[in-house]
Formats: structure tokens, sequence, C-alpha cells
């Protein structure tokens, strides 16, 4: 089984639909390793141990967590199951940026950036990264979000252990359309 295709089931269900393979997560978002395996192995996407571990520590956006008796995993962060990452408050840069696809510049413009079905909405520390998560879904536009004012304004930040910033959402007079 290629890796790519294996993250994205991991992602599948650690982040948005444990039920595919009827997996359980804990309030915060864990999953037994073995059960995960052994659950994989029926639902025909067999991977071992070491496999899975590669995984994690080759992922390039390192969206996944083992926890240090390796015996539990979980997502960094981009749930639309609703978990508790038990992330701290954290002071951003005044400057971060959201990569999203032209064809959503729309709404955007009108509404500001909501987390729809995620628990947050993701802001990167850099251009680069902003670009890669607006390719995904079509012609990728950066905005930058002004934090600092934000966080003048009450908004609270957390960053992932994968370094993605989450806020609840962004209203638009704090984005800049460049």
């Amino acid at each position: 089984m290629k890796t790519k295709g294996v993250s994205r089931f991991l992602s599948l269900v650690l982040r948005h639909k444990p039920e595919v393979i009827n997996l359980n997560l804990d309030q915060n978002g864990w999953a037994d390793v073995d059960e995960l395996l052994e659950k994989m192995k029926t639902g025909g996407k067999e991977i071992t141990f070491e496999e899975l571990k590669e995984i994690v520590e080759t992922n390039d956006k390192q969206r996944f967590k083992l926890d240090i008796e390796q015996n539990r995993i979980r997502a960094n962060q981009g749930h639309s199951v609703s978990v508790d990452l038990a992330l701290e408050e954290q002071i951003p840069p005044e400057i971060l940026y959201h990569g999203t696809a032209t064809s959503n510049l729309e709404v955007i413009r009108k509404e500001g950036l909501k987390k729809m079905s995620r628990q947050h909405v993701h802001l990167s520390i850099d251009k680069e990264t902003a670009t890669k998560v607006g390719s995904r879904h079509g012609k990728p536009v950066i905005l930058k979000i002004n934090c600092g004012q934000m966080v003048k304004d009450g908004f609270r930040f957390y960053l992932s252990e994968n370094m993605v910033w989450l806020t609840d959402e962004v209203d638009r007079k704090y984005i800049i359309f460049e």
C-alpha cells in the first residue's frame, strides 16, 4: 500500500470519520494503535506498526502523533469530529497567512473565514505553506491575516503540535486582501 494513500486514510479515520472502520477515539482524539491496525486490516488496508511509525515520522505536514509509549495515535489538528486537543492559548505573530482557492474569495470577502465543518480556522506562519494548502482546492490565493489586531480585540489563538495556528474565526476586517 502506498504511503500517501495510507496517510489519507489515517486522516479520514483520525480526523473525520472513525466510524468507517468502527474506530474508537477518546475525548482527546487518541486511538489505540493495536485497535487501529486490526481494524485497518479487517477493512482491507493492512499495514504493520513499523509502516505506521514511518508514516507518522515522515508525513510532510506532521499530521499525526504517537504518544510516548507508542501505543496511541492521534491527528494533531484538522478534526471535524469533536475532540479536545488540550491546546493552550498562545500569542501568534502579528501576521499569519491563509491559503484558499480563488473560488472561495467572494464568500470570504463577505463573511470572513469560518471553521466550517472543522473545529478551527487554520493559519500558516509562511506564504509557502499557505500556498500548498490553497493549491489543494484549485488556483491558490494567499490571504494575510492581521492577528496582532485580532489578539488586541480578544480573539484566542492556539498552536497545534505540527505548528498550525488555530482560531475560531477570522472576521473579514482582519483580512488583508492584496
